[in-house]
């Protein structure tokens, strides 16, 4: 059972895995974005026990081995979102959400598995779209934060912002 030990650890893994299983649980569309479960057989193992978890309840979150798993179904398939267990379940949700949206508009609602499995290139787009997105947030997020506490700190201390400006100074001189 795997566990998260990086609950105070920020990531630009929102999203932790993406995953679209039959009605029988077997994988139709799985991507991991970290090392949470680096083999195939443990993400194998992951995702029939969130099958098993999950096939029956009307419920839309669980968590499940030290993460937060937001999921729907639709006839024949289970959509699923993988977090941290301290990730905002709100997030995830709006990630599953736009994912089934965007497969339901190009399936033109008839989202099912023999519909999905005839227009995979499409699901491969949609989901390398979301995440990319998602990283370019994270990424302008994590320079805004990183630049307003130089510059705070900055404030406080002026010999940093000096330094800074001998730096940049020194470096374009060369």
């Amino acid at each position: 059972s795997k566990t998260d030990t990086s609950a105070a650890e920020p990531s630009l893994y929102t999203v932790k895995a993406v995953l679209i299983l039959d009605n029988d649980g077997e994988r139709l569309y799985a991507k991991y974005y970290d090392g949470t479960y680096p083999s195939v057989k443990e993400q194998k193992a992951f995702e029939k026990n969130i099958f098993s978890k999950t096939h029956r309840t009307d419920s839309e979150i669980a968590l499940l081995e030290g993460l937060t798993v937001v999921y729907k179904s639709n006839i024949d398939l289970f959509f699923y979102v993988i977090g941290s267990s301290h990730e905002n379940e709100l997030m995830l949700m709006a990630v599953l959400n736009c994912l089934f949206d965007s497969l339901s508009q190009m399936l033109r609602k008839n989202v099912e598995r023999r519909a999905l499995l005839e227009n995979m290139e499409g699901l491969f787009l949609a989901v390398d779209e979301i995440a990319g997105f998602l990283l370019h947030k994270q990424v302008c997020l994590h320079v805004y934060l990183c630049w307003y506490d130089l510059f705070y700190k900055a404030s406080f201390h002026p010999q940093v912002l000096q330094s800074a400006k001998e730096q940049i100074k020194w470096s374009l001189l060369r």
